[in-house]
Formats: C-alpha cells, sequence, structure tokens
C-alpha cells in the first residue's frame, strides 16, 4: 500500500479515534471541571456532542472548498497541527467553557474527514473509488473500536491522560505526512474559493443541482439518521433488552466495531464487482431492514451479537453512493463534494440521537409498551424510504464537465 493512502487512513482513524478515546473520561472530567451531579454532567455531555456535530456540518464545505483551492496537503497537516493543539488545551481546561471550546476546534477539525475522501478521489481511478471509499469507511470502524479501548486504559493515569495521547498521535501522523504526502491537486484543477458554495446552504444548493445529486444527498441523510440508531441508542437498548453492564455494551460496540472494519475493508471491492454499484447499494439497504426489525424482536444476547456482522454488512452501501457521486462531480469539486457529504453526515449526528432517544424512552418508560427495540422500527421505515428514492427512477452517471 502506498505511503500516501497510509496516512489518510491514519488521518481518519484519528478523526475517529478521537471522539472515541475521549468517551471514557467524559463523565468524570465534566463532574471535575464543573462541580455537577451525574445528571448534570450528561447534560453538558449532550451539549459537547452536538456542538462538535454542528461544527462539522457547518465546516466541512468550506474544509472541503479550501482543499481544491489550495490542495489537500496544507489543509491536512495544518489541521493535524491545531488537532493537537485543541487536544493539549482540552486537557489543561479547568472549566466546562473551555471544554465547549475544545470540542468546536474539533469538530471543526474533524472536518478534514472529506479532505481526506477528496484525496482518496484525486488517486483513484473512476472503478477504484468505491472500493477505496471503502478502505476509509474500515479505517473510521477501525477507530471507533480502538478509541474507546485506549482511553479506556488511559484513564487509569487520570482524566487529562487520553487528551495527551491524543495530541501526541495528532502529532506523530502530522510529521508523517509532512514527510511523505504529495499534493494531489493539480494547478490547472485548483478552484478559487465562493463565499456561496463555502458554507453548507450554497454548497448543497450548488451539487444538488447536478443530475440526480440532490437526490442522492436526500438518501445520504435519511441513511445518516437511520444507521446512527446504533451509537445512539445502543447502550441504552443492551441494558434494556438484555440486562448488559457497561463491560458488555464496550464488548459489543468492539465487535459491531471490527465488524464494519472487516465488510469495508474486505468486502467492499468483491461486492461492486460482482453485483455493481447500484445492486450493491439496494443489497445493502435490504440487509439494513432485515437486521433492524431482528434487533427489534431479538431476546438473547448471544444472538444479537451473532447479528452483529449482518447489521454491519449494511454499511456496504454508503462507499457505493460515495462512489457513484463522485464519478459525476468534476475532478475540481471533489473536495466541495465530499464537504457536502460530510455535513451530510453531521445532521445525522445531531438529530439522530435526539430522536431516537426519545422514542426509547417513549417505549420503555412512557406510554405503557415496553419496546426498547423500538428506534430500530423507525430506523427500518427510512431505510426502506432510501431504496424508494434510489430505485425509482434508475440513476445515471453523467460526468460534469470541469468548473472554472
Amino acid at each position: 500500500m502506498r505511503l500516501p493512502v497510509v496516512f489518510i487512513l491514519i488521518t481518519v482513524l484519528l478523526d475517529a479515534m478521537g471522539i472515541g478515546i475521549i468517551m471514557p473520561v467524559m463523565p468524570e472530567l465534566i463532574q471535575e471541571v464543573s462541580g455537577e451531579s451525574l445528571g448534570n454532567a450528561a447534560l453538558w455531555g449532550g451539549v459537547l456532542t452536538a456542538v462538535f456535530a454542528a461544527m462539522q456540518f457547518l465546516f466541512g464545505p468550506l474544509i472541503g472548498n479550501l482543499s481544491d483551492a489550495f490542495g489537500r496537503r496544507p489543509v491536512l497537516l495544518l489541521a493535524l497541527f491545531v488537532m493537537m493543539l485543541d487536544y493539549l488545551l482540552m486537557a489543561v481546561a479547568g472549566t466546562v467553557w473551555l471544554l465547549l471550546i475544545g470540542r468546536m476546534i474539533g469538530g471543526i477539525t474533524a472536518a478534514t474527514h472529506s479532505t481526506a475522501g477528496a484525496y482518496m478521489a484525486d488517486i483513484s481511478k473512476p472503478d477504484e473509488k468505491a472500493a477505496n471509499f471503502g478502505l476509509i469507511g474500515a479505517a473510521f470502524g477501525l477507530g471507533f473500536v480502538v478509541g474507546p479501548m485506549v482511553g479506556g486504559l488511559l484513564a487509569d493515569l487520570g482524566t487529562r491522560a487520553p487528551f495527551y495521547a491524543a495530541a501526541a498521535f495528532a502529532f506523530a501522523n502530522m510529521a508523517f505526512g509532512f514527510f511523505i504526502l504529495p499534493e494531489t491537486v493539480k494547478p490547472e484543477n485548483r478552484r478559487a474559493i465562493s463565499v456561496k458554495n463555502a458554507n453548507p446552504l450554497g454548497s448543497f444548493s450548488a451539487i444538488g443541482r447536478l443530475p440526480n445529486m440532490g437526490r442522492m444527498l436526500t438518501i445520504l441523510g435519511l441513511f445518516g439518521v437511520a444507521h446512527y440508531v446504533y451509537p445512539a441508542i445502543w447502550a441504552y437498548y443492551g441494558t434494556a433488552q438484555f440486562g448488559w453492564d457497561p463491560r458488555m455494551i464496550g464488548i459489543s460496540l468492539a465487535c459491531f466495531g471490527v465488524s464494519m472494519a472487516v465488510v469495508q475493508a474486505v468486502l467492499v471491492k468483491p461486492m461492486l464487482r460482482i453485483l455493481g454499484d447500484r445492486n450493491t447499494v439496494l443489497f445493502a439497504f435490504t440487509i439494513d431492514i432485515i437486521a433492524m426489525f431482528c434487533a427489534v424482536f431479538v431476546k438473547e444476547s448471544w444472538l444479537i451479537l451473532a447479528l452483529t456482522p449482518v447489521m454491519a454488512l449494511g454499511s456496504v452501501s454508503t462507499p457505493a453512493i460515495q462512489g457513484i457521486m463522485s464519478r459525476a462531480v468534476a475532478d475540481n469539486r471533489q473536495g466541495e463534494l465530499q464537504g457536502v457529504m460530510q455535513s451530510i453526515g453531521a445532521v445525522g449526528a445531531a438529530i439522530s440521537p435526539l430522536l431516537m432517544t426519545a422514542i426509547f424512552w417513549a417505549y420503555t418508560d412512557a406510554n405503557g409498551i415496553y419496546l426498547p427495540g423500538a428506534p430500530f422500527v423507525l430506523s427500518a421505515g427510512l431505510v426502506a424510504l432510501c431504496i424508494v428514492l434510489f430505485a425509482w427512477p434508475a440513476l445515471t452517471n453523467t460526468k460534469e464537465k470541469a468548473a472554472p
């Protein structure tokens, strides 16, 4: 594997690790700096999560456009440097407001996920893009596993230790990229930044005007809300449905992350070769619906763990859709496209937890019907709507001409 690809995958892995590595210490840290109860600390934790997602939404298109104008290399290296400083800030933060500022900065630097995707698009042949986006998904899934594990181990050294470790990881990857990362945006493909396209709504409008792109963005948004049901309610669902303790919840999340990484790294390419983009997406959506309905009714821990790889199999739809969209957009707008897609994902990450936890509360505490898996019913319905939007009428793959 080429070293620049290794750098990109490590960068994405660090984006995921940066979220997970601090999760084990956040409740104790927020209580430490605020003096509040655990319940109030949880409320602050929700605010910090929402702010992180909001910053990704707001800055994803801007970061993507910056990479189209100035190149991927400077944007990625600068973001890693700022990420390192941000973790150091959070390591010494003595108030919850400094933690809030740190999460805002962290959301902005994590928006470079779009630039990493654009870099991968730059170096990929048209028929390789979807499979290479699968590698990015695998790296993110691996980070989702490694982050909480490392954070939990470092928590024994104190609430600040995971932040110092995350800063060291960011610095090490920045140094690695400085020496091995070439620029991929050719001078003739660089595009001046437009204020209209560097904000989320302007970018959505610009990309959405391309053939079928508005529908594809809608599909990504609906799927993001649906699929985020897993991180949004999994801990609560596992406790209510199976009586899991925190250790078992951690094991189940690790199983899911490993399954996601294996599916994205190993299965995406052969599935695309055998089924093609369109049928891969439809197959994955169908698997998602089946898995979500199974989650509603399964009562045994071993059975839901056995279904975990099936749940992860549905994730192959995302790189397939990314490949379809990337091939339809001009080379000098790949950063903008990836930024828009990241913003769509951030919207799902902000909306889904609020929606899914409300449904979970309603069907465990409020209305007399005890059904902890109720949120999965809504998720299955949203994925079914994605199938309808994707399958009819058939999508085209017309390539946009390079914009000035």
